[in-house]
């Protein structure tokens, strides 16, 4: 019981859990954003090119039970527009992300490899070798 209390402590602890619990109450405040978009704005406006508001549409069934289809409807826009805009978010973070990524490939050299001990860090203008003090040759040119 202590090896699960210590792993449950350092689950909590860790800090993917506090971004994913910020990120599920910033989504819920969006939700209701979206879902006060749709039917404050959205719905009247078709509303007024079809005649009706979509949380109004329903269908008796069997005396006192009611379909209400129209809530259902607004569900879905509400759920096409979050799409939507979570798609437009993700497709611009992966188009800045791949200008970035293509920024840094095309972004010349600043070090090479000794020949000798094989060390990587080598400034370019270096003429020897900062660890093994090897000469270097210089690049014709």
């Amino acid at each position: 019981m202590k090896n699960f209390m210590k792993e449950f402590k350092e689950f909590i602890s860790r800090g993917n859990v506090m971004d994913m619990a910020v990120g599920i109450m910033i989504g819920g405040a969006f939700t209701a954003i979206v879902t006060s978009l749709v039917d404050d704005i959205i719905s009247p406006i078709l509303g007024l090119f079809g005649g009706l508001n979509f949380d109004q549409l329903s269908v008796t069934l069997l005396g006192e039970v009611t379909l209400n289809y129209g809530k259902f409807i607004t569900a879905v826009i509400n759920f096409l527009i979050m799409a939507f805009i979570l798609f437009s978010i993700i497709k611009a973070m992966n188009a800045a992300a791949e200008k970035v990524k293509k920024e840094e490939e095309a972004a010349p050299p600043t070090t090479k490899m000794c020949p000798y001990c094989r060390s990587e860090d080598v400034p370019i203008e270096a003429t020897r070798c900062p660890h093994c003090t090897s000469q270097l040759e210089e690049k014709a040119g």
